[in-house]
């Protein structure tokens, strides 16, 4: 097992999770629930299935696509996000 990968990918995903949305629904259920562990279980059941979906669709699309169109294509889309994100919604 590659220590160095699995301490890489627990920065990345502690780091983009940190203030996201689920962790402020989190947030709000855990407060107004009278069970914050069952919230906890929850929260994590639901972070590690979606993680486990992107890992095994990750894994199965590079078996077709080369690294480098996978870079492109998730280059470009968040180019697109950003510039969507960037365009006045008073100009359509």
């Amino acid at each position: 097992m590659d220590l160095q990968l699995i301490g890489l990918t627990f920065i990345t995903v502690f780091i983009a999770e940190i203030g996201d949305k689920s962790q402020l629904a989190a947030i709000a259920l855990g407060g107004s629930s009278q069970h914050p562990r069952a919230v906890f279980f929850g929260s994590v059941a639901a972070l590690l299935l979606a993680s486990s979906i992107g890992v095994l669709a990750g894994g199965e699309i590079g078996v077709f696509l080369p690294t480098k169109v996978l870079k492109g294509l998730a280059a470009l889309g968040f180019a697109l996000m950003a510039v969507r994100l960037l365009w006045p919604e008073d100009l359509e």
